[in-house]
């Protein structure tokens, strides 16, 4: 019989492998103004911390894809209380791209919901 807890930590991965990228450009896509790193993982911490706890450094990875993608512009500003911090701002194309994903994750999300849903006859 298959390990449940390793099954899940498999499963819960893999979803999250599926939807980071997503819930990042959503982060960015409701900010007032440019935020750095540690700001947006603040944010999906405080969204859910058992979703990010000890994983921040991953979503750097994902930050920088974005960008190098040119769905996000980024820069580096000196900090008065640290080392240099990494802006990130959606840019046009991210927006439009966004609308997309967003789209594309609402039909699949109905879909899952409307299989999960059905009676087992």
């Amino acid at each position: 019989m298959a390990d449940s807890d390793a099954q899940m930590r498999k499963f819960q991965k893999e979803l999250n492998a599926g939807t980071v990228a997503l819930v990042l450009m959503a982060i960015l896509d409701r900010a007032s103004e440019p935020l750095y790193g540690y700001q947006i993982a603040k944010q999906l911490e405080a969204a859910d911390d058992r979703m990010v706890s000890g994983k921040q450094s991953a979503l750097y990875p994902v930050l920088r894809n974005l960008s190098a993608a040119e769905l996000l512009e980024s820069w580096v500003e000196p900090s008065v209380s640290g080392p240099p911090r990494r802006y990130y701002r959606m840019t046009p194309d991210g927006r439009a791209v966004f609308k997309a994903w967003k789209s594309a994750w609402e039909k699949s999300r109905d879909f899952v919901d409307q299989m999960l849903e059905q009676d087992h006859d």
